[in-house]
């Protein structure tokens, strides 16, 4: 069977990337034959006894850049393969990386191809002779580009049918239609004096669909505003979901609020 989503990952540490690939969610979709990952050691496409893979920045500076031509060489070795690969890079100055290109990723049917940089970066010609496309996940700056890629790959693989047990389990989440996820309680349903939300144990479906959509707007109001601005100007929300979340608003300003502990005042 034809995996749904074909990854390489190009890398200076193959073992830093692969425990990860094999294990929990990511794992399975190989198993099942949904995902198909490729791992490639840049080093090994580096000529020389040395196979050195960096070199000293043109015009001076700090650090050291990843050389083009152990790249580009993996690269060939992948179109002859596959031709005309999806070919992708984490970088700070790319687009944000967001639910919605999970999303989109989770569906592409060409090859995809992340490159790793690390110590300073990627010498400019891998990104301008392999059109690649740069990526964010934050406005920080990390050692290298596994854990971006790693990021990028959890989230679309999740998002390939099939992949997930429950078929409901990548809708409601996070991010899905612009808003965060209502939150979730298991069993005990009393805990240190905290308990399950009545709603949640009353066995009345349509109930509990209407608190989870009403906590689900509420935290992306106080936790993440932009987002509630966005939907709103998407027309993402219902005229329910306004009301649900106009009537939580004016239950906070009406209810005292509730000291943030239990604690004795001298701990």
């Amino acid at each position: 069977m034809k995996p749904s989503l074909a990854i390489d990952i190009l890398t200076l540490f193959p073992g830093m990337v692969r425990p990860v690939l094999d294990q929990s969610i990511l794992g399975r979709a190989q198993a099942k034959g949904l995902v198909r990952f490729h791992l490639h050691d840049i080093r090994e496409f580096a000529e020389g006894r040395h196979r050195v893979t960096d070199d000293a920045p043109y015009g001076g500076g700090a650090g050291m850049v990843l050389k083009p031509e152990p790249i580009f060489a993996c690269i060939d070795r992948i179109v002859r393969e596959a031709p005309g690969p999806r070919i992708m890079i984490p970088s700070p100055r790319g687009i944000r990386f967001n639910q919605d290109r999970a999303e989109e990723l989770s569906r592409e049917r060409r090859r995809v191809v992340f490159i790793c940089g690390h110590y300073e970066g990627i010498d400019e010609r891998v990104r301008e002779g392999l059109d690649a496309e740069e990526f964010s996940i934050g406005d920080y700056i990390l050692t290298g580009g596994e854990l971006p890629v790693l990021l990028a790959v959890d989230a679309a693989v999740r998002l390939v049918p099939g992949v997930l047990g429950h078929p409901e389990s990548g809708i409601e989440e996070s991010f899905e239609g612009g808003i965060l996820e209502y939150p979730h309680y298991t069993r005990p349903a009393h805990f240190r004096g905290m308990e399950v939300p009545e709603v949640l144990r009353s066995g009345d479906h349509g109930a509990i669909t209407r608190w989870r959509r009403q906590q689900a707007l509420m935290a992306t109001y106080r936790n993440r505003p932009d987002l509630i601005e966005g939907a709103v100007r998407r027309r993402r929300l219902s005229p329910l979901d306004l009301q649900l979340l106009e009537e939580a608003k004016r239950r906070e300003r009406e209810e005292p609020r509730r000291p943030s502990t239990d604690l004795p005042d001298h701990c």
